[in-house]
């Protein structure tokens, strides 16, 4: 399975902070917010990742990211010249997918919760179909809502409705088949000018091949796309690092542990960060004791 990282937006509700330089660069407490859908698509074992980004900011995601190598992954970059909604990412994205089954992400979501690995795994074997996740909120209206009857089969989806039939909103996390791309290309733009990704929702539900998963009270899903949600969203995460004295969304931890690659490289690639942050002193002190258990299994 692909993954792409759909990070293009102008980001105009935190100016004057994202004027010069994209929200999803900006911090989230000690990281850039990208590492957070990326450690997501990480999560779920996806390896090869397209981040879409807007023309502006292009080399500065490239800087930060480089090939990808350096954790074991094969990242790629593409620009989107003119916004035309989330699910034009699909089409932006075509070659890149060339027909696999694709993860797709919004650069500006988090997600955290025990278990999520789980979903995500589930999500990957449903390659017959679409699986969304749902995530119950105080303001429906803002989002794309999804609506169930008693025994939780989904009758219905909006996009930003008026009088939401439900408060379950679909998150920025979204599972698709290799017919993804086909049914990209039979959208229409909305009235506000993009092609809305819940239409091809609908199309999926309309085929009878989706599945929503619903994240409970044991989940948080922030949608970090104000400047109250990038506060909060680094008050959570500084609150559980700081409980656990584990990082969220440590990429290079994520690299290691899914065996994208191997505890002596990840060091090599990484010594020109040592001792230049806490969270670089973090990422060495998992590297030093995996090389550790590995010497330790050798005595």
């Amino acid at each position: 399975m692909k993954g792409i990282i759909l990070a293009a937006g102008a980001g105009t509700r935190l100016y004057p902070a994202s004027q010069p330089i994209s929200k999803i660069l900006l911090p989230v407490y000690d990281k850039p917010m990208l590492y957070y859908p990326l450690s997501t698509l990480m999560l779920a074992g996806i390896k090869d990742v397209l981040i879409i980004t807007n023309e502006a900011d292009n080399d500065n995601f490239e800087k930060l990211l480089g090939d990808g190598s350096q954790i074991g992954m094969n990242i790629q970059y593409k620009i989107q010249y003119i916004q035309r909604g989330i699910a034009d990412a699909l089409l932006l994205g075509e070659e890149f997918i060339d027909g696999d089954d694709v993860a797709l992400i919004l650069g500006d979501n988090i997600f955290h919760g025990f278990g999520f690995s789980t979903l995500m795994k589930q999500a990957l074997e449903n390659n017959d179909g679409a699986t969304v996740f749902g995530y119950r909120v105080k303001d429906p209206e803002r989002f794309g809502v999804v609506e169930f009857d008693k025994d939780k089969k989904v009758l219905s989806l909006e996009e930003k409705p008026l009088s939401p039939r439900s408060n379950y909103a679909v998150t920025g996390l979204y599972f698709y088949d290799k017919n993804v791309c086909e049914y990209a290309k039979m959208l229409k733009p909305s009235a506000r000018g993009e092609l809305e990704i819940t239409d091809l929702n609908k199309i999926y539900l309309q085929k009878n091949k989706l599945k929503v998963e619903i994240l409970g009270r044991g989940f948080a899903w922030l949608d970090t796309g104000t400047q109250d949600a990038m506060l909060e969203a680094s008050y959570f995460v500084s609150a559980i690092e700081k409980n656990k004295g584990e990082q969220i969304a440590c990429i290079e931890e994520i690299a290691l542990n899914k065996g994208f690659i191997d505890a002596d490289k990840l060091r090599q690639n990484l010594s020109r960060f040592k001792g230049k942050s806490a969270y670089y002193d973090y990422v060495f002190s998992i590297i030093e004791s995996a090389l550790l258990a590995i010497t330790s299994g050798r005595n």
